[in-house]
């Protein structure tokens, strides 16, 4: 009897402590092992630590719960935990953010960074929260380069007639056409099918997706038009988020913060090893362009959408930032 009361008790509290812990996905529309995937995985390793086990993690990778306007939505009525995506369809959400997708606004990796991490950024974020969503943090995506299968882009006139897969947002839809492309949106889990069966021509990611998804795999030309910095956001679900205590939250933000580390180390290395690992999958890759040509163009097509309605104040001081 004495026996079966203690492995009584012991099974009781391993149940006690399955259920103490506490599980938390995180979607992506990328491969676990993507600069995506490799930010969840730090978020993870870090939020486990910090809570002492009662926090573990998740990926769900690949699209699996949906394109990133998908995932925006899931997260405001909870059905989604949390989500680390491109900032491309935040605008449809926080107008304000459309002011990061403008052709040529950052000079570099640096100046996004202090960007992101500045006032600004913080100022993004709190307009992020009161759309029913957490922002923790800004990841990155990189900078945007062109893609296709008819031919190689070196000036905007190549583009003409080219039918490119843009994200889901006016302003990227606006420079495109301004371009004399054929801007499609679509979400990004369709795009690798709308490649391979000619639906569309071509696509524009940064090199870190390109790698990830094996674009190469349907596309022959690469060209490095840098013509957008695309940020990325980790976001959390309020109905997660709101029921966590005050300490939780902080191991969360803390979680966060490693998840951007690693994010952007990983964008880091593939920018250096990104373009040799395209040509060695067979893509013929262009890395001299000069970039004064599309910038005329995309900037007079796109940067009245936003101006027109936000005004240039917050284009001036993304400039002005050192």
């Amino acid at each position: 009897m004495k026996h079966y009361i203690l492995g009584t008790v012991a099974a009781f509290a391993l149940a006690s402590a399955a259920e103490a812990q506490q599980r938390v996905v995180i979607a992506t529309i990328t491969s676990p092992t993507s600069h995506f995937g490799l930010g969840a995985e730090a978020f993870f390793d870090t939020l486990e630590e910090l809570s002492d086990g009662k926090f573990v993690g998740e990926q769900a990778p690949a699209g699996q719960l949906g394109g990133e306007r998908d995932l925006i939505e899931g997260l405001q009525i909870g059905s989604v935990d949390m989500a680390l995506i491109s900032s491309g369809p935040l605008g449809n959400f926080v107008p304000e953010a459309y002011a990061f997708d403008l052709p040529f606004l950052f000079r570099d990796y640096d100046h996004a960074r202090a960007v992101l991490d500045g006032e600004i950024g913080q100022e993004l974020l709190e307009k992020v929260n009161e759309q029913n969503l957490v922002g923790l943090a800004w990841g990155e995506n990189g900078f945007r380069h062109v893609t296709n299968n008819v031919r190689p882009v070196l000036a905007p006139e190549d583009l003409d007639g080219l039918k490119m897969r843009t994200m889901e947002n006016k302003v990227h839809m606006a420079a495109f056409t301004g371009l004399g492309a054929s801007p499609t949106p679509m979400a990004f889990p369709e795009l690798f099918g709308a490649l391979q069966t000619g639906v569309v021509d071509g696509q524009e990611n940064p090199v870190t997706v390109i790698s990830a998804s094996k674009f190469w795999d349907v596309q022959k030309y690469a060209s490095l038009t840098g013509h957008v910095y695309s940020p990325a956001i980790l976001l959390a679900s309020p109905v997660l988020f709101d029921g966590l205590t005050e300490e939780e939250q902080g191991w969360f933000y803390e979680a966060a913060a490693a998840a951007v580390e690693a994010n952007r180390a990983e964008v880091n290395r593939l920018e250096e090893a990104g373009v040799a690992l395209m040509r060695e999958n067979g893509m013929e890759v262009t890395t001299q362009i000069d970039k004064a040509p599309f910038a005329r163009l995309a900037e007079e097509a796109s940067y009245g959408v936003y101006t027109d309605e936000y005004g240039s104040e917050m284009i001036e001081r993304i400039k002005a930032v050192e």
